[in-house]
């Protein structure tokens, strides 16, 4: 028999909106319940806040440099340090084994573990999957630090350090949210797990692997996903739903046997540098628009969604000049910049191995030089696809010059981007930690930097992924001077701790 709808009556009605009514008060008593609650744990953690610091300058003293096998060992030391954190927070730990990775020279060399971690758990509650990394790049005071870049310096507000941002602080701060908890012997609202890597700023080699390997164990109870890897586009807190990916290029072109002397042969041969330069010149306008044929086409169009989304952000083109020490950009309005910041493709060079770099003058003629760049890349376009564009282009473009020297192209590194939902559950818990915390709704941001292992972990376990950021717009990750400020580290604790009770209010199997 088929069902009959029955038209609404005045009582169903009058009823429905009692309902919805009573619904709305609750809610207004269960935020005025959390905002108490959490109190003592935001006062613990002001309370707190010098000690934090301290930990933060224990932890960025560490060279944790990744980019060479030789500071391995440092990182190592980083991971072990970071699971006695964790430890003493009573979680479980397992140094996980990701394999070897193969050098230039042939060597394999043993790759640093990662940490996969777990506190108590109760079957009741949502579970809370952390990434971060405890590795950074590399630096000197020489590349240009006004202070120590492995010694904490709080200047203004601001804590100076290599790390400090970029990803140190962030992993801390997680750690410190928990710690508040704990202290004031108060329970979790959810099951919190941990995966600490140390390879992250040299590709995360062996974590997709490790991902797969684990799919159906440590993360088979993992209800979300959270990573705090990146920074706010402005002085306003933000949820980031989207990264670009990345092709990194070796171009190589091979001359004669040896270097050689200027004087002697200059004029007389092709000089692998010189054809090197003509293939980096031919990749990009001034303008910024990349050369290669056809790497523009599989770009995602613009939805009017997206674009109304551009016009939302709190973005000052002024003050984002200042920030990069830069007098004009490629572009002229605010949308512009960000879109060609997070949803285009972009090419950028990055530097030639091989060449004389150091002060004062050398006049050799070297054999051999490789030239580095990289193609961010974007929702729909294809690694592999492009990585065909662009060894096919290069050597139309050698072919013309008709040199007689070596061109080998190669793409040691390919990740794709990354695109969440931002109607996902997730990211209804992140805005309202935010409203707790910070007092304003949070800009919907994307990254146009590449943290790979969130596309992985998105195609891999099937969660739901986000990232919170705590880093500010001009903390200089990657950079000479980079910093976290005081306040972005302390008040991203808070919100670290905020965002575990509102995950612990969306509704659970």
């Amino acid at each position: 028999m088929p069902h009959i709808m029955q038209k609404p009556t005045r009582n169903s009605w009058s009823k429905t909106m009692a309902k919805l009514l009573i619904s709305i008060v609750v809610m207004q008593i269960s935020t005025e319940v959390s905002g108490s609650g959490l109190d003592p744990i935001f006062k613990y953690i002001d309370e707190q806040q010098n000690e934090f610091v301290q930990r933060l300058k224990e932890w960025v003293a560490i060279p944790s440099d990744s980019s060479e096998p030789q500071t391995w060992d440092e990182v190592v030391r980083m991971l072990n340090v970071t699971a006695d954190k964790i430890k003493m927070l009573g979680g479980n730990i397992e140094f996980a084994d990701v394999g070897s990775q193969r050098m230039s020279n042939g060597q394999l060399v043993h790759l640093p573990p990662v940490i996969l971690a777990e506190l108590k758990k109760d079957p009741k509650k949502p579970t809370l999957c952390i990434y971060g990394h405890v590795d950074v790049q590399p630096a000197k005071k020489e590349d240009g630090w006004t202070t120590d870049p492995y010694t904490l310096t709080e200047i203004n507000g601001n804590l100076y350090g290599r790390g400090a941002s970029d990803n140190k602080g962030p992993v801390l701060a997680w750690l410190h949210a928990v710690e508040a908890y704990q202290s004031l012997k108060q329970e979790l609202p959810v099951n919190i797990k941990f995966i600490i890597e140390g390879m992250e700023e040299a590709g995360s080699n062996g974590l997709d692997t490790l991902t797969e390997q684990r799919n159906m164990t440590f993360f088979s109870d993992v209800d979300y996903i959270v990573i705090s890897d990146n920074i706010w586009i402005g002085k306003k807190p933000a949820l980031t739903y989207g990264t670009r990916g990345n092709c990194y290029f070796f171009v190589e072109v091979e001359g004669q046997k040896q270097d050689m002397h200027s004087g002697v042969f200059g004029g007389s041969i092709h000089e692998a540098m010189t054809d090197l330069i003509a293939l980096l010149d031919s990749l990009v306008e001034s303008s910024g628009h990349i050369l290669i044929p056809a790497i523009n086409e599989a770009v995602a169009p613009l939805t009017e969604e997206e674009k109304k989304r551009y016009q939302g952000i709190q973005f000052d083109l002024e003050v984002h000049k200042k920030d990069c020490g830069v007098t004009k950009f490629l572009f002229d309005t605010k949308e512009e910049i960000l879109q060609h910041r997070w949803r285009y493709p972009s090419l950028s060079i990055h530097g030639i191995e091989g060449a004389f770099f150091e002060t004062g003058t050398k006049t050799v003629i070297p054999r051999k030089v490789i030239g580095k760049f990289s193609i961010r890349q974007v929702p729909n376009m294809d690694p592999s696809e492009v990585e065909k564009q662009v060894t096919e282009y290069l050597h139309k473009v050698f072919a013309e010059r008709n040199s007689p020297n070596q061109l080998k192209v190669t793409m040691p590194i390919s990740a794709k981007p990354w695109l969440a939902d931002v109607s996902d559950p997730q990211f209804v818990a992140g805005r309202r930690a935010v409203q707790t915390v910070f007092g304003v709704d949070p800009d919907l941001i994307c990254e146009g930097s590449t943290i790979p292992i969130a596309r992985n972990f998105q195609d891999v376990t099937g969660k739901s992924i986000m990232m919170l950021p705590i880093g500010g717009a001009d903390d200089g990750e990657h950079s000479q001077n980079e910093k976290m400020s005081r306040s972005n580290y302390i008040q991203g604790t808070k919100l670290f701790a905020a965002f575990f009770y509102e995950l612990s209010q969306l509704p659970h199997k």
